[in-house]
């Protein structure tokens, strides 16, 4: 397992690097070198840890996740919410109804069968489409009209739906439960039960985090702990009471940043350090997982399979747009990122072939042909529209998160100690502000050590712009639980 660790981590860094050089996204990069590693290729990953890679994918799964929740305003929520649900819903059907339409002919399965590859094939790729919106919702791009923050929404909510619809058509050949009223009801009923359930435990981590002041880096592994925890529980009670972790997992991060943005920004910017090995097993092992030998038993109508399926998803996303504020190149970018497929499809893929659904290789064979097909294009297509499409937010909120991390800043309730005086201060202001396009975050002291009550004593205030010397050459932030 250390020799596969080893080259996931070297070889994927590379291609990482190499691939951002020509300005192309990264995670391709990857996706390629674990093909090329995978079993199906060199088969240089060792079988104990491809047997494990399904947790390894999940655990990192959890962290770009919590990413999006800790990145979720409520303002941002509220705009898009009406929409998110209607693009859960209206791309996916009209994907699967393209897909039923043509796949009978093409591939030669029956109408059962087309549903069930439709279902499997509406599947938007969370792994794909998250990193690349935060990304954009980090540089402050969209922020304006909050598409990053759509799109987030949209797609957790897309993957519980169609995954919802896979149980209902495999269960309808004859594999399981066949009551569609019963499988549909269990959509709202998972979504409701994820996000209460992952709001419950993120308040009262929020609770913990201001009665204590730990360590950032272990705030975040609590965090991490807690949230893999619930997607436990989700597995524990499959069967009996429906779940959507994934969405509770979001809560965590949405609830503590909604009672503390301070906490949730320090939160956050560990796991933005975590997501970088995170990032790198699961784009590796999602390619190691790629059977190139069966994707090529699909051949050009395994392709037009899934190009109808994409542009009847196409046209389900731009009509589900229709009399919203975004104009049409907008309209398009939404388009382009609901595009990308992988997590999902590798996931679930083989499932027909081992319910003994008649065409399941051909099923799976779609599948995997369209991860390799749609990943790399999706990804290069929402990176280059996002640039032109989204706004670029000249005075985005976000700037003071870029200038915050440089410094690395404390927030109010924190305490510092000058390291000449080795005076131990309280932080009990932060102003963030603007002076004509630059971003000025100013803090304010009081002088905490040997006083008892609040408002007595001294207190002073810095500013920092980006041109000041660093926070860390005069102060240290003090923890209760280094």
């Amino acid at each position: 397992m250390a020799l596969g660790l080893a080259l996931i981590i070297i070889l994927g860094l590379g291609a990482d690097f190499l691939f951002r050089k020509i300005r192309l996204p990264g995670l391709i990069g990857m996706l390629v070198v674990g093909v090329i590693l995978g079993p199906y290729v060199l088969d240089l990953i060792q079988p104990e840890l491809m047997n494990v890679s399904g947790e390894f994918r999940k655990i990192a799964l959890i962290v770009i996740l919590l990413r999006a929740g800790f990145a979720l305003q409520r303002e941002q929520l509220r705009r898009v919410g009406k929409v998110a649900l209607v693009m859960s819903v209206v791309p996916a059907v009209f994907e699967i109804g393209g897909v039923m339409l043509v796949a009978p002919t093409l591939l030669h399965i029956g109408y059962l069968e087309a549903a069930i590859l439709g279902s499997i094939l509406a599947a938007v790729s969370p792994a794909v489409v998250v990193p690349l919106m935060i990304d954009f919702m980090d540089r402050g791009r969209g922020g304006k009209k909050g598409i990053p923050t759509l799109i987030l929404g949209a797609s957790s909510l897309d993957d519980v739906f169609v995954i919802v619809l896979f149980t209902v058509f495999l269960g309808m050949y004859g594999q399981g439960d066949s009551n569609l009223s019963v499988q549909l009801a269990q959509i709202p009923i998972s979504v409701i039960l994820g996000i209460v359930l992952g709001l419950i435990p993120g308040y009262l981590l929020y609770k913990l985090f201001t009665k204590y002041d730990w360590h950032p880096t272990k705030r975040t592994l609590v965090v991490l702990g807690t949230a893999m925890l619930f997607t436990w529980i989700e597995a524990i009670c499959e069967g009996h009471v429906p779940i959507a972790s994934l969405l509770g997992v979001m809560a965590i991060g949405y609830i503590i940043l909604e009672k503390s943005e301070s906490i949730a920004h320090i939160i956050s910017n560990n796991l933005k350090k975590i997501w970088i090995f995170a990032e790198l097993l699961l784009f590796i092992l999602i390619g190691a997982q790629v059977n190139i030998h069966v994707a090529w038993k699909a051949g050009l109508t395994g392709i037009l399979v899934i190009i109808v399926g994409l542009i009847f998803r196409g046209a389900g996303t731009y009509l589900s747009l229709m009399g919203t504020p975004y104009n049409w190149k907008e309209r398009l970018f939404c388009v382009v990122a609901y595009i990308p497929k992988a997590t999902v499809q590798a996931a679930i893929g083989a499932i027909p072939l081992a319910a003994g659904v008649a065409g399941g290789e051909v099923i799976l064979a779609v599948a995997v042909l369209s991860i390799l097909l749609t990943a790399p294009l999706g990804a290069i297509g929402i990176m280059l529209i996002g640039e032109k499409v989204l706004d670029k937010g000249e005075r985005s909120a976000y700037k003071f998160r870029e200038l915050r991390e440089k410094y690395g800043l404390p927030h109010v309730g924190e305490r510092i100690r000058n390291k000449q005086s080795n005076i131990v201060w309280k932080v009990i202001e932060e102003v963030e502000k603007w002076e004509g396009d630059v971003p000025v975050i100013s803090i304010r002291f009081w002088k905490e050590q040997g006083l008892k009550k609040n408002g007595k004593g001294k207190t002073i205030t810095c500013q920092y712009t980006g041109t000041d010397s660093s926070f860390q050459d005069k102060w240290e932030i003090l923890y209760d639980w280094k």
